[in-house]
């Protein structure tokens, strides 16, 4: 991509009425642009970060079995009705047809898949079964003023498994709790483990994955001796300097966080709900256990923003970077040097390194300089009239640069 063709440009302030670096951040470099308060536009760049993460998570879903569906955001009032939700979700979108027909903007989809699912199912050998998919989300947030990390309108991954009995749904909850930590590591986050409230969706103890990053708005408590973490609203008499009550061997620390994700143990509630029962292996028609596994894609990428940046700018990981290289021209009016970095341009591109091209011929060094640093490729790769047949390159998040070949590069930076 040449970004001279990029619509797209970043913006020499960061905007007013943005509280969090996530979005003032992914503002500033062209990655979003607010429509209004929680409800975003993805641009070029922050486009090809979210079909970044969105392959991550499909990889692991798909690794534990996930099979991926495509299901409406809007509902027929009388599915939320049903398990009444209709009236006890209070961020819940509502809207009336012309006909007065009254219908929700998908929060969540267990009104939508639980239904599906029992058109298909039969009987226990239709279990244990896992559906996923990746979906545009709505709530009515009563205050969308986190960027990212707290939207109206947001992208979501929800997975639902339907499990015989208890025992094989608490192994594939663990499963799906590992596949989960792997998203997180391999998006380049560490994320804990966190005991957390049912919410609106159960009445057992829910499990949340959280980031520690001072814009969170959870406060957490953990150990750093053992894995144990507990969100501070059912943490009942823990607090900051509490013995772990797992390991017994350090005291609790306190931290504010932010939620990538969620799984929770439904148990038979939308299974009695929508009245599905399975034939199990005496033939004894039984209410299937529930699961409900949730990601926020767009606020992933939020978190991201907000935990790894510095005072320059976005640091994105390889795996979830919109580009690799971020090759900057100058000396561009010297033909010698304007025909040497579209050489390289073009070989990069040749060995399926994404590559973003700063070919403009108006803008000062120190303006391609400020971009790059904002923008945060994991490479800058520099050339000009003084770097001659060799190439300039430096890691975002490194202050040393070096001066090498081309091939040197690819070898040492692009295997």
């Amino acid at each position: 991509m040449r970004y001279s063709q990029l619509f797209t440009k970043t913006k020499p302030r960061e905007p007013k009425d943005e509280l969090t670096s996530n979005a003032k951040l992914l503002t500033r470099a062209g990655f979003v642009n607010k429509l209004m308060a929680g409800v975003y536009s993805y641009l070029p760049l922050g486009l090809r970060v979210i079909n970044k993460i969105e392959t991550i998570v499909r990889e692991e879903m798909n690794a534990i079995g996930g099979q991926e569906v495509f299901l409406p955001a809007l509902h027929p009032s009388e599915n939320w009705k049903q398990t009444k939700g209709w009236d006890n979700i209070d961020i819940l979108f509502k809207l009336k047809s012309r006909t007065n027909r009254e219908y929700a903007l998908g929060q969540s989809h267990e009104e939508v898949i639980t239904p599906l699912f029992k058109e298909y199912a039969t009987s226990y050998k239709d279990l244990p079964v896992a559906i996923y998919q990746i979906q545009q989300k709505f709530r009515d947030e009563l205050r969308a003023k986190s960027g990212l990390l707290r939207g109206r309108e947001f992208r979501m991954k929800d997975m639902y498994s339907w499990h015989l009995d208890q025992a094989d749904f608490n192994r594939f909850y663990q499963v799906a709790k590992l596949a989960y930590l792997k998203i997180y590591q391999r998006a380049g986050l560490q994320a804990k483990v966190t005991e957390a409230s049912g919410g609106s969706f159960s009445e057992k103890i829910s499990y949340e994955f959280m980031v520690l990053t001072p814009a969170g708005e959870d406060d957490i408590l953990y150990c750093d001796q053992c894995d144990y973490c507990i969100n501070t609203e059912i943490a009942k008499d823990l607090k900051e300097e509490s013995e772990c009550p797992r390991c017994q061997k350090a005291k609790l620390q306190k931290a504010r966080a932010s939620e990538v994700g969620n799984v929770f143990d439904l148990g038979q509630k939308y299974t009695h709900d929508f009245d599905l029962k399975l034939a199990d292996k005496n033939g004894l028609l039984v209410y299937p256990i529930m699961g409900c596994y949730g990601i926020g894609i767009s606020r992933l990428m939020g978190v991201i923003a907000e935990a790894l940046h510095d005072d320059k700018g976005l640091v994105w990981p390889e795996t979830i970077a919109p580009f690799q290289v971020h090759l900057v021209g100058l000396n561009l009016d010297n033909s010698d040097v304007k025909k040497q970095a579209e050489a390289i341009y073009q070989k990069l591109t040749q060995e399926h390194i994404e590559v973003l091209f700063d070919d403009r011929l108006e803008a000062t060094p120190g303006a391609k300089f400020a971009d790059a640093d904002l923008i945060g490729l994991p490479y800058r790769l520099l050339v000009s009239a003084k770097t001659g047949d060799k190439v300039e390159y430096k890691k975002r998040q490194l202050k040393d640069v070096k001066i090498t070949s081309l091939e040197n590069f690819l070898k040492e930076c692009c295997q």
